[in-house]
């Protein structure tokens, strides 16, 4: 099924050069990040907020729980917001409604982490990549962590067989002609 899923992953991440160059930049991003706080992590392990802080759990980083209805998540101490965090983060992923997307890049920046993740469902903001840009941080923006993590970094996209982008050459050669500054 694994070759599936891959496949699926590369027609979807590395379909046009800006997709290759971000999913280039992902995974940059994945390989150097350590603490990671995730906003708006659920209670209830059946939610996919609570699944992906999980995942990137056992995947070795240092999960932050940020939810104001919970004193711990994961076996991990929670913290009520982004502000009452006493140490520093790389990342900040964020579960909340797009609605809620803006303020809450916002309230992420003060704590200056490498990149600012809009997990997918939080949808697109131009405000929030105008605040990001401005405040020197990246934003990723409707995409997976734990997905990104798992093709990037759990197996190397290296493996895959017969995909090519729309111009004939296979994504590996894209992606490794593709060079980004992290």
């Amino acid at each position: 099924m694994e070759p599936v899923f891959r496949r699926w992953y590369e027609r979807k991440m590395l379909a046009t050069p800006e997709l290759v160059a971000e999913t280039k930049l992902v995974e940059q991003i994945l390989s150097t990040i350590k603490t990671v706080a995730i906003v708006g992590i659920s209670k209830n392990e059946h939610k996919d907020s609570h699944y992906v802080g999980r995942y990137l759990q056992r995947a070795g980083y240092t999960v932050v729980p940020v939810n104001p209805t919970a004193s711990t998540i994961l076996g991990v101490r929670c913290y009520p917001n982004l502000e009452s965090i006493p140490f520093p983060v790389d990342a900040v992923d964020i579960f909340r409604k797009p609605e809620e997307a803006v303020a809450v890049v916002e309230e992420a920046l003060q704590l200056h982490p490498r990149v600012v993740w809009l997990q997918l469902g939080v949808g697109t903001h131009e405000e929030a990549v105008r605040k990001a840009e401005a405040a020197g941080c990246l934003l990723i923006q409707n995409r997976c962590m734990k997905v990104d993590h798992q093709f990037l970094m759990r197996t190397s996209v290296n493996h895959s067989t017969n995909t090519h982008t729309s111009n004939g050459e296979s994504h590996e050669q894209q992606r490794e002609t593709t060079s980004l500054p992290l």
